[in-house]
């Protein structure tokens, strides 16, 4: 196994950097072991949500050997992490464009295995984001002098991914009896990096956001871009080693290729887009979808613009979708604090044939009231989102990875300073709004969405040309960059 934390693209980290970097490999080592000498036996099962719409199978590891082989002509790893929601939805979006192309995807979450070291590394390190995620809405101290810092700056240095390069030679054991010629997607940079300790040949790491951090490196892979600004901001690793200017990446590891979005969004996205500007213009309810993550944060904003809405859906001039995601308790608390609000809405919680019928229809069809939606199971409470977007005019969200999406967007404040860059570049795109960082000011635009025409069908008008620029393309290219490593 190569060390890959002394030496950064030609960037040397210092003794004191190395050193933090064993330290904490050293760390993990000494409270979780170190199974890097297992053989852990790998089965293949269909996905219980997504094998049906998208073809998508799980690979599961310490749970025994299975009777189903890979597919190693057709076979398409997506290595991703549960960490909040975000990463799980850009995996569903590869796994949609893998199997619109003619691919088999195999789902690869590093976090899900019951036993292995890997697992519980992860583990405490996304029970420790999920909380600082959680704080930062509660204590504007907390989230000004150390939230904004650490995802602003902190994880930009070249150090932290030195750290994380080491910690990932402790993931590396998962891979042990997969098949080292099939090519993986990380939708995360750890199982980007573990597949490479792990001698995995052909490695796509799929970069979010639109702010260039160390933290998402994994040398010896090709790393996707979903920005321009982002690109240039990689290649030169900007900012990333305190005012040092570096040696750049080559140009073979890093790909623009615009927004990884799923295909079943991007095929019909002309067509839904006029529904919400004919919907507009025949003064239908202006439907408003609200996704809360999974760090379950900025409940409060939620709450205030839900009492906000409720005299619009009251008249008819709004309907209102809420995913909870797998958080039911988030909607309870919601309805304890809106008195009103259990009573007028409609719930679909966990029968997702109920989702998934209620999305289809509602394309077409008509919507009032609220409606409620909350999933037990991690893959139905992401992909909800996903179904209910087709038939949302706006969608709510932090200007994460939602921000990429093809569907005109309200942002909402921002958890963690990196998420900032996302609302920039979807106002300069054309296809959202500028981060709204109070109530106020979020009140003010979903005002505007509701009372005036232009804005709202300036979006839909511009996500028409956006694709024709192909900027919501980017999973069908990464998919394509990681089969062609293996044809070259």
């Amino acid at each position: 196994m190569a060390d890959k934390s002394n030496v950064i693209f030609g960037n040397p980290i210092s003794a004191k950097g190395q050193k933090k970097a064993v330290k904490s490999k050293r760390k993990y080592q000494k409270k979780y072991g170190d199974d890097s000498k297992a053989d852990y036996r790998v089965k293949i099962v269909e996905n219980a949500c997504l094998h049906e719409p998208l073809g998508v199978y799980d690979i599961r590891v310490d749970e025994g050997e299975g009777d189903t082989a890979f597919d190693r002509e057709k076979g398409l790893i997506v290595g991703n992490i549960r960490m909040g929601f975000g990463h799980y939805r850009i995996s569903i979006a590869m796994a949609s464009a893998a199997h619109a192309l003619g691919y088999t995807p195999y789902w690869m979450d590093l976090n899900s295995f019951k036993t292995t070291t890997c697992t519980k590394v992860i583990g405490a390190q996304n029970d420790l984001y999920s909380m600082g995620s959680r704080l930062s809405q509660k204590s504007k101290l907390f989230n000004k002098l150390y939230w904004e810092p650490l995802n602003y700056e902190g994880f930009r240095q070249l150090t932290y991914n030195s750290s994380d390069q080491k910690n990932a030679e402790l993931m590396a054991a998962v891979f042990a009896n997969v098949p080292k010629d099939i090519p993986i997607i990380g939708t995360h940079v750890w199982p980007a990096q573990a597949a490479l300790h792990a001698g995995m040949q052909y490695v796509v790491n799929a970069i979010p956001d639109n702010w260039p951090m160390a933290l998402h490196l994994a040398e010896g892979s090709v790393h996707t871009i979903q920005t321009h600004q982002s690109y240039i901001g990689y290649r030169i690793l900007n900012g990333m080693q305190k005012n040092d200017v570096l040696k750049p990446m080559p140009p073979e590891s890093l790909v623009y290729t615009g927004h990884y979005i799923d295909h079943e969004l991007v095929k019909d996205l002309e067509a839904d887009c006029d529904r919400r500007i004919a919907r507009k213009k025949d003064g239908k309810p202006m439907r408003f979808l609200m996704t809360i993550g999974g760090a379950g944060a900025q409940r409060e904003l939620f709450a205030a613009v839900i009492r906000h809405l409720i005299p619009q859906i009251n008249a008819g001039k709004a309907a209102l979708y809420v995913n909870v995601g797998d958080y039911k308790a988030v909607w309870e608390e919601l309805c304890a604090g809106i008195k009103e609000l259990e009573g007028m809405s409609q719930t679909h919680f966990n029968d997702w044939n109920d989702t998934a019928a209620f999305a289809e229809k509602a394309i077409d069809g008509e919507v009032t009231g609220v409606h409620a939606f909350w999933h037990e199971n991690i893959f139905e409470a992401v992909y909800c989102t996903n179904l209910l977007m087709r038939s949302s005019d706006v969608l709510l969200t932090k200007p994460s990875e939602l921000a990429f999406y093809p569907i005109p967007k309200l942002f909402l404040k921002r958890i963690g300073g990196h998420e900032k860059w996302g609302a920039i570049h979807s106002a300069e795109m054309g296809d959202g709004t500028l981060e709204c960082e109070d109530v106020p000011h979020t009140l003010q635009m979903v005002d505007l969405f509701l009372n005036e025409t232009e804005l709202f069908a300036q979006m839909c008008e511009q996500i028409k040309v956006n694709k024709t620029i192909g900027l919501y393309d980017g999973a069908y290219k990464a998919v394509e960059i990681a089969m062609g490593l293996k044809n070259k």
